[in-house]
């Protein structure tokens, strides 16, 4: 300070102005180079007539190119200093058509620690069942023809059996998915007529489907009863007349109300519509045939306790808790089911050939429970003891050199609206390479030809090892040097 003293006003340093300065050099800078980019009209021309760009259209090339210029003027106004020569945008352009010509759906990494992942697919299919939709998918097949005849089969035949088998229905029938499911029902027996639901089940699935929604499409008429927390068996009673067609039972499987809370078990609705001859219909949705108290959750009802309590229609997914494709499954009794099978919205809501292939072998599998956990993959995901887990976490890091990551306790979800609330004991790897945020590094991790899904927790990238499948470690270790090796330690 007493040096500074000394020094004459005149000679001190104004750092306010040279700040001011260097922003006006720097705008400058930045209008020289935007004022160097190519030319649109140009660059064009260019690309035409550079062999490489030979076979696709001239409006994909031009897409690509003003793709490329608008990446390059964003590049210069945040500061960095892109190649703007023309043969470098080129280049650019003809790396993102190469892209964009690549398949869009592809092979995903799942790290997110959610088992059945909605927007990746939600359930992954045994091995039997993979194989049995390539078997058909390249070739003919007995989809709709009786070898024994040499007539016109039943494409539903193929699962009927084995679901009358299995749950010990008098009829099955499966469409493609359960909200078509819950569409055919209501509007096969309720069209025009009341449907009584609980006002606390008026649910809203993935997308933004609603139930009331579904309801409307089908042509009957929502008919709500009770309150949000609270339903009596006397609200349904009350709510019986003369246009009453049904009632509905709506499983809220991917929300949960807590506290003053009460419904309507569905042993006491089914005595009711047995005393009032009314149909109880069931959307159970995400449709286990197999307990899960054995991974630690608990209040998810399997398909057979609905049937046991005198459901007469109940539909489920196929692609949840079941492991199969995404199918709607219905099943009850016969002179329910039975004029759904004629009805005329049936041909619009028809499964293919692959998919009845994939749920007659994933259906199979569950003839012997044990063969079931052990080959359908969403089982053998939650029956991972948590040392397996943290032995796969292990191997990761030693993936991983000189990247800043260590294992760390984490949670695990069903996901696809299933079991909400509850998770499952996990281990996970957790990412925190200097110079890099969380949100770019699962940025990159995305853009990679093989993505990665992972998730933020606390500032730090989470690869959660109870849905990453061991024979993807290697390539998951690759993406993430790849993606943060230049951050490493």
């Amino acid at each position: 300070m007493r040096i500074l003293k000394l020094v004459p006003k005149y000679c001190r340093v104004d750092y306010a102005a040279q700040w001011r300065l260097r922003r006006i050099y720097a705008m400058d800078d930045k209008n020289e180079l935007l004022r160097r980019l190519p030319k649109m009209d140009g660059l064009l021309e260019l690309a035409l007539a550079d062999g490489r760009f030979a076979g696709w259209p001239r409006g994909a090339v031009a897409d690509g190119l003003r793709s490329c210029l608008e990446e390059a003027r964003q590049d210069i106004l945040t500061g960095k200093a892109p190649d703007l020569g023309g043969e470098a945008l080129l280049g650019r352009a003809l790396a993102l058509l190469k892209e964009q010509e690549a398949l869009s759906q592809r092979p995903v990494i799942n790290a997110t620690g959610v088992l059945l992942h909605t927007n990746l697919g939600r359930s992954l299919l045994a091995p039997e069942a993979v194989e049995a939709a390539m078997a058909v998918a390249g070739g003919y097949s007995t989809l709709e023809f009786d070898c024994q005849s040499g007539k016109r089969g039943d494409r539903y035949l193929h699962v009927e059996s084995l679901l009358r088998e299995l749950l010990g229905v008098e009829a099955a029938l499966v469409v493609n998915n359960n909200a078509a499911a819950v569409m055919l029902t209501l509007s096969s027996l309720a069209k025009g007529r009341e449907v009584i639901v609980s006002r606390g089940e008026l649910v809203e699935i993935g997308g933004a489907f609603r139930v009331p929604e579904v309801m409307e499409q089908s042509g009957c008429i929502l008919r709500e009863v009770g309150a949000t927390n609270k339903t009596h068996p006397s609200d349904y009673e009350r709510a019986i007349g003369e246009n009453t067609a049904a009632l509905l039972k709506v499983h809220t499987s991917n929300y949960r109300i807590v506290g003053f809370t009460g419904e309507v078990t569905i042993a006491e609705l089914a005595a009711l519509g047995r005393e009032k001859g009314l149909p109880l219909l069931y959307d159970l949705g995400s449709g286990a045939m197999l307990p899960l108290s054995p991974y630690g959750i608990q209040n998810e009802p399997t398909v057979q306790e609905g049937l046991a309590a005198g459901v007469d229609v109940l539909c489920f997914s196929g692609d949840k808790l079941l492991g199969g494709p995404q199918a709607g499954v219905l099943v009850g009794k016969a002179r329910y089911i039975e004029p759904m099978k004629k009805h005329p919205l049936l041909r619009a809501l028809r499964v293919d050939k692959m998919t009845l292939a994939a749920l007659e072998a994933t259906l199979r599998l569950y003839r012997r429970p044990e063969e079931a956990l052990s080959r359908i993959p969403l089982y053998r995901m939650l029956a991972q003891p948590v040392d397996v887990l943290e032995a796969r976490a292990v191997r990761l890091l030693t993936l991983l050199p000189g990247i800043a990551a260590d294992v760390v306790e984490s949670e695990a979800q069903i996901g696809a609206g299933s079991v909400p609330n509850e998770t499952i004991p996990s281990r996970a790897v957790r990412l925190r390479p200097q110079g890099l945020g969380p949100e770019e590094i699962c940025r990159r991790l995305l853009q990679r030809a093989e993505p990665v899904a992972a998730r933020i927790h606390k500032d730090s990238v989470l690869l959660d090892m109870r849905t990453v499948q061991e024979e993807a470690l290697e390539r998951l270790a690759a993406a993430i040097v790849a993606c943060t090796g230049e951050q490493a330690l």
